[in-house]
């Protein structure tokens, strides 16, 4: 029997076939630290949980928000502007591995909301009064991202209810001019109310 005789198409085509395989066993082996930002997120995961789905009633979830308001709220902690002595570092460590990656990765996570309940006649008052809030936020908490307003559905009525209170007392982002407007709606809303508020727009899907 002669043997076989290379052609540059038939090696062509066995390189292709090479090739092919290989690329087929790297993308069956990729695991989930292989997309694009998921190593330089891996800190985050520490307070704002597994992909960014934070089970705990004080951390955001941030799976899910828009790219462009989570970059804007990590330029704003790394320079100061939003206060958090725990942030403040951890933002530009953000910053030094690549923002844009970062708020890409999460962005593009499957939001998980929390597993916090709420009691229901807290849910039932925060219905009733949320229709001030939903000019901006919309009529299901989901935000405008447009506008950079950021989804509040799913999120844990304690870190909601937190930041509604640092808004009305001037204590989150003080001096920025695009918050003027829901400072000065939350400092018309008695606390109480605030707690409804949450428990309702945790309570949406």
């Amino acid at each position: 029997m002669s043997a076989m005789r290379f052609t540059p198409r038939l090696t062509a085509l066995a390189a292709a076939l090479v090739l092919g395989a290989w690329a087929g066993h790297a993308a069956h082996a990729a695991g989930p630290l292989d997309e694009r930002g998921a190593l330089k997120s891996v800190t985050c995961a520490a307070c704002h949980g597994q992909a960014g789905n934070s089970r705990s009633s004080a951390m955001p979830i941030i799976a899910g928000q828009d790219a462009a308001y989570l970059k804007k709220q990590i330029e704003d902690y790394a320079a100061g502007k939003r206060l958090s002595a725990e942030m403040e570092p951890y933002a530009k460590q953000v910053l030094n591995l690549g923002v844009d990656d970062v708020a890409a990765y999460f962005a593009s996570r499957r939001r998980e909301p929390t597993p916090i309940a709420s009691p229901a006649d807290a849910v039932a008052r925060g219905r009733s009064a949320a229709a001030q809030c939903a000019i901006c936020h919309g009529p299901q908490g989901q935000g405008d991202a447009a506008k950079l307003i950021p989804s509040l559905a799913g999120q844990a009525p304690g870190y909601l209810r937190e930041q509604m209170l640092l808004f009305k007392q001037d204590r989150r982002s003080p001096g920025d001019p695009a918050l003027t407007a829901v400072k000065a709606l939350l400092k018309t809303i008695p606390d109480e109310t605030l707690g409804d508020l949450a428990a309702y727009y945790s309570s949406l899907r």
